[in-house]
């Protein structure tokens, strides 16, 4: 299973992508997949995560699945356990799961799901890594490091995820590379109904580039932060935004 794009990864190295049941996390984890990359997929939807593990098997990639919330330790533990036994060790991780910004969560328990699961994955991959070519991506936004969003949650989070990705690569760059790649709006079932709406069509239109980002857009960003290509890229900020944020 391989792609027409080379982004100098070596074949049967395996990706673990937390959210790979839908939007970024899916396009990341299918995109890896074309590269050649085996793929550790973990969503809390079960149903969701079937359609990603289908849809790269059906392609000829090679997937393990776990179904999982990532506040759990003890859940991440096992996860990694199982995905250990199903596709060796994990050089490359995607932390890329969280709520969206719309739900109606406390504030202390959104930091709790966003940020400690982050560094719970972090470091329980950590204990694992093949040798220190591996690279973590955390999915951060524009939301919180760029602009304030309505959600206060949402804000604090990202520039926490940010900020634990620039401790990281000031002090563990021995052991991996750590970078944030920072979605604008991006079409995913989370937006579906945005750009009809009276307030996406005036955000479309404070856009320089007139459209939302794909999933595509964000997963190949995702893989080049990972990839050997950027072998000397660590504690980024990237936006992938089409420029939104240099309009406000």
């Amino acid at each position: 299973m391989m792609s027409s794009a080379n982004f100098g990864f070596t074949q049967g190295d395996v990706l673990l992508v937390t959210g790979a049941g839908s939007g970024i996390g899916r396009a990341t984890a299918l995109r890896a997949a074309e590269l050649g990359l085996a793929v550790s997929a973990w969503d809390l939807n079960p149903d969701g995560l079937a359609q990603t593990v289908d849809q790269i098997r059906a392609a000829g990639g090679r997937v393990h699945s776990w179904v999982a919330d990532v506040s759990d330790p003890d859940a991440v533990a096992a996860g990694f356990s199982d995905a250990a036994a199903a596709v060796g060790s994990i050089r490359f991780l995607h932390n890329n799961a969280g709520p969206a910004s719309s739900s109606p969560l406390p504030f202390d328990r959104a930091l709790q799901i966003c940020v400690t699961s982050a560094h719970t994955m972090t470091e329980q991959w950590a204990t694992q890594l093949p040798d220190s070519a591996s690279a973590m991506v955390v999915t951060t936004s524009v939301a919180g490091n760029r602009i304030g969003t309505e959600s206060d949650w949402y804000s604090a989070s990202k520039a926490a995820l940010m900020g634990y990705v620039r401790h990281l690569a000031a002090h563990r760059a021995h052991e991996f590379r750590s970078n944030g790649v920072a979605p604008g709006m991006t079409d995913t079932p989370r937006l579906a109904s945005f750009t009809e709406s009276e307030i996406g069509q005036r955000a479309l239109a404070r856009i320089p580039l007139h459209r939302l980002a794909s999933p595509d857009d964000i997963a190949y960003a995702v893989l080049f932060l990972l990839s050997p290509l950027s072998a000397y890229t660590n504690g980024v900020f990237l936006p992938v935004d089409g420029g939104w944020t240099v309009t406000q």
